[in-house]
């Protein structure tokens, strides 16, 4: 099988090592099949797109609708990196599945709005798919409403005509979307289960997410809602695309 390329941007190592160790638990895959690379220390390269079977895209701290003044070099350097990247991927419909940063990373990239108008604070959320999202082959494998785990500052606030919205939520209208047949972001994490969402919000403490001396309420209200993992959609993803 060729292998899967995962492309990491999150600076912090235990979070970065937490983060793929959950992409390999919910891939079935072991590290020589779904290969790190870390943007945030490395630029990207040249990606010749068959040597893989997909790619995935990890989420991270950086925000696409940040103001430009406001973004590091490294920042840039990884946007740049990524648009590069899906401006092959998307016009050859290459398989790709972003996690909430690949909502405003392919947003951005095939002209959706986004924008800081439907974030949501961390914790768990009850996803709803739609009729499309219903009959599409990855996310169709989920029940038409389920549990997830959710953290971000950024949304789509719109999606351009020629994009699939897949899923929604009480609080962000676009959880998931599909471009062409194989390209899709999701907005909540599917690799993460609640021990992973306590891990991450104890990272991301005063990143600004919540309000930092509301982390014991936030730990508590997402164990609470007794969500405990996301369907697996990465697995899926693996399970359609593989290629010998």
């Amino acid at each position: 099988m060729r292998p899967f390329l995962f492309l990491a941007v999150r600076p912090e190592d235990g979070a970065a090592d937490d983060e793929y160790a959950a992409m390999l638990r919910c891939t079935g895959l072991d590290e020589s099949r779904l290969r790190r690379v870390r943007l945030e220390r490395h630029p990207l390269g040249e990606v010749d797109l068959d040597d893989w079977s997909g790619i995935v895209l990890g989420g991270g701290p950086f925000q696409s609708s940040d103001a430009p003044e406001a973004k590091s070099a490294v920042q840039r350097r990884v946007e740049a990196d990524l648009a590069r990247l899906l401006g092959v991927v998307v016009p050859a419909d290459f398989p790709f599945f972003g996690a909430c940063y690949g909502v405003g990373t392919l947003g951005t990239a095939i002209g959706a709005v986004v924008d800081r108008r439907y974030g949501e604070p961390a914790g768990g959320v009850q996803v709803t798919l739609t009729e499309q999202g219903r009959a599409d082959p990855v996310l169709g494998v989920a029940p038409p409403v389920f549990g997830a785990f959710v953290g971000h500052k950024e949304a789509i606030a719109a999606l351009p005509p020629h994009a699939v919205p897949l899923a929604t939520s009480a609080a962000a209208p676009v959880q998931a979307f599909r471009v062409g047949t194989r390209v899709y972001a999701t907005q909540f994490h599917p690799e993460l289960d609640v021990e992973g969402l306590v891990a991450r919000v104890r990272t991301y403490r005063d990143d600004g997410y919540f309000p930092a001396d509301e982390l014991d309420r936030v730990i508590a209200a997402a164990r609470a809602t007794g969500i405990r993992e996301p369907p697996n959609l990465l697995g899926r993803f693996v399970e359609l695309f593989a290629r010998r």
